[in-house]
């Protein structure tokens, strides 16, 4: 989804945008005095941007002072990609974490792709790396190798085919081989085997052990007593959340589903479980609705900020650049397009 922005912005149109987000406490709400504090940040990125030909990408995880102040495109992992693949800037600023960036330069190799943080990790996508895969596929030759989307280049150029959240079940389903391994997300694994078995499709889906930390930790009792407290909220999940908060959701999607179906739903309140940023775009928007319940930041999408963008839109240094070697990138590739493929 595009936002639109402007090269030159005013304290009080930031204040505008963000006035209605208030989720995270003190972190993420804003005062006209805070966005006045933005402000100088915001407007030397913009010029930047038209000087050198950049195009800014932000995941909807981020502070909305990125999303809001300087993105050019903000949505899902995938969905920013496909934005990258079709722009027609020379320089990509991924305001991510870096294993989105390298999907980016999978797709994009000409361009020149930066990651504003240097914090860059993920839990899920650290969690394995191309030599365990190798290990694995040893062990089941017999198996297609899916792996979700949140995983690294190298991870990806050892797999068959590519996921998203919002494709994995009908991927998999698709898939000619009854024999599956899905990597490295356990939770939404165990999600897209019970989501199977209840369409009575067999699958062996064996399932890594890998989990985002964020999603994980959201209790299936948050919900009943949110349930309690709010009669008639709407429960949206992430499907790497567990499969018992799953069952006791209204609604599961990506994030890119999730704002569609707060978007288009008539309720009044809703219960986001995934990451507060979600929340926080969502509050921006629609600030008629009411957010309600729990909000968990991840410590890694949070680490992009303003000054880094700055930075590497001024002076990027090796690490900053998203660099994949191109044996790598060319079977990552022939991952992502077997999605294509099946779905």
């Amino acid at each position: 989804m595009a936002v639109n922005t402007v090269t030159s912005l005013t304290a009080e149109e930031l204040h505008a945008r963000l006035k209605h987000v208030k989720v995270g406490g003190n972190a993420c709400q804003y005062s006209l005095r805070k966005c006045a504090e933005f402000i100088p940040l915001i407007n030397k990125i913009n010029e930047l941007k038209a000087e050198k030909n950049a195009v800014i990408l932000a995941h909807s995880y981020v502070s909305p002072e990125i999303t809001y102040g300087v993105a050019d495109f903000v949505g899902d992992s995938y969905e920013l990609s496909k934005n990258a693949k079709d722009t027609q800037a020379d320089i990509i600023v991924f305001s991510a974490v870096r294993f989105m960036a390298e999907t980016a330069k999978i797709l994009n190799p000409e361009k020149d792709v930066l990651i504003p943080t240097l914090e860059d990790g993920c839990t899920l996508a650290d969690s394995l790396n191309a030599e365990t895969v190798r290990g694995l596929r040893e062990k089941y030759p017999e198996h297609t190798f899916v792996c979700y989307i949140n995983t690294t280049a190298e991870v990806k150029a050892e797999c068959d085919v590519c996921v998203t959240s919002a494709n994995a079940g009908r991927v998999i389903e698709a898939i000619e081989n009854d024999k599956i391994y899905f990597l490295p997300d356990r939770l939404m694994g165990l999600n897209i085997r019970a989501d199977l078995r209840r369409k009575k499709i067999k699958k062996d889906i064996e399932i890594y052990h890998g989990t985002c930390y964020v999603h994980e930790e959201y209790d299936p009792r948050m919900i009943d007593n949110i349930r309690l407290e709010y009669p008639g909220v709407k429960v949206v999940s992430h499907p790497e959340c567990t499969p018992e908060v799953l069952e006791k959701s209204d609604y599961v999607g990506s994030t890119s589903q999730m704002i569609s179906f707060v978007s288009q739903d008539e309720s009044a309140s809703y219960m986001m479980l995934t990451e507060c940023g979600l929340a926080g775009r969502l509050q921006a928007v629609l600030p008629r609705k009411k957010f309600v319940g729990t909000c968990t930041m991840c410590r890694y999408m949070k680490s992009n900020n303003l000054e880094n963008i700055l930075r590497v839109l001024t002076n990027p240094t090796a690490r900053d650049r998203i660099h994949v070697d191109e044996e790598v990138r060319l079977r990552a590739l022939g991952s992502i397009q077997q999605m294509f493929r099946y779905s």
